[in-house]
């Protein structure tokens, strides 16, 4: 994978790399809050699509190919205060030649969820 990405932008810091699951943190610091020093909708979508890029990347297992998103929903359901951490689950919900589904979970240092999202992957030659 390349070095200097939006994921090392954002501070995103992988626990775990499993083709059924992947696990990552993120900081709520000056690059991922919205003006009111609250988590920035867009940088959980960031976390969210990160993570199930790596996922599709990990279970494709033809050679010249990646996956890429095409399309991505989220609900912020909680808050998030500047000086916090959020950990980021994705799961596959689909796994197929074309495209893959995944949904990622977002929760805060309490392990309360604060963001449900479900990201559409395109398997493409690279």
């Amino acid at each position: 994978m390349s070095e200097n990405n939006m994921g090392d932008a954002l501070g995103i810091t992988f626990q775990s790399f499993k083709d059924d699951e992947i696990i990552a943190s993120m900081p709520v610091n000056e690059n991922t809050i919205q003006p009111f020093g609250l988590l920035h909708g867009g940088a959980s979508v960031a976390l969210s699509e990160t993570l199930a890029s790596v996922g599709g990347w990990l279970n494709i297992k033809e050679k010249g190919k990646t996956a890429v998103g095409v399309e991505i929903n989220a609900n912020h359901l909680r808050s998030v205060k500047k000086g916090n951490t959020v950990k980021g689950i994705a799961v596959p919900i689909h796994i197929g030649k074309q495209t893959h589904v995944w949904e990622t979970k977002i929760f805060n240092k309490s392990e309360k969820l604060i963001c449900v999202s479900r990201c559409t992957l395109a398997v493409v030659n690279i």
